[in-house]
């Protein structure tokens, strides 16, 4: 399945604050006995599990930016490298980490630079992956093939009032008309 293809998720999948942090400390239980030292974290929304497992297992977290979006909006049918993988990686222990596995690109292209870059591990986590994502992350919170509504997608500022974000207020008007 193509990314952002929102006519064929199957049902809606809302996620609350207080179970975004429930999967994130799940996510840091799974991966505790890999002995993680080391999280790199996919800007801008994958920064936010991320966070929270590095902050949960006390160790180093580095971001990076990498992305089919400019300005928000989808631009690239493939990720494109806008931050690179810092090189002090080499000789640690990484969870990748991005909120979602949709095609399971971007998560394969950070952990492969991870690995390039000397790391003795790289293993791949998302909060949510779809059952289509290939590869498959490693390590994942949820797997579900609905329509994913994250709680900082809910409410974003547009033109000065609060709103639901564009992208998701059309991906679940075309759920409705399918």
């Amino acid at each position: 399945m193509k990314s952002y293809d929102y006519a064929n998720r199957h049902g809606v999948e809302e996620l609350s604050w207080e179970t975004f942090a429930s999967l994130s400390r799940g996510l840091a239980e799974q991966i505790a006995d890999l002995r993680i030292d080391t999280v790199v974290g996919i800007a801008r929304a994958g920064l936010l599990p991320a966070t929270a497992v590095a902050c949960s297992l006390r160790c180093e977290m580095y971001p990076v930016r990498v992305t089919r979006r400019v300005d928000d909006e989808v631009t690239y049918d493939h990720p494109v490298w806008r931050v690179g993988v810092s090189p002090d990686v080499r000789g640690r222990r990484v969870a990748v980490i991005d909120e979602l596995a949709d095609s399971g690109e971007t998560l394969a292209l950070v952990a492969q630079e991870v690995s390039s870059l000397g790391a003795e591990k790289a293993v791949t986590v998302a909060l949510v992956s779809h059952s289509w994502a290939s590869p498959m992350p490693d390590v994942c919170g949820l797997v579900s093939d609905a329509l994913v509504v994250f709680p900082w997608d809910r409410h974003v500022l547009l033109g000065g009032e609060w709103g639901m974000h564009p992208e998701l207020k059309e991906a679940l008007r075309l759920q409705e008309d399918s």
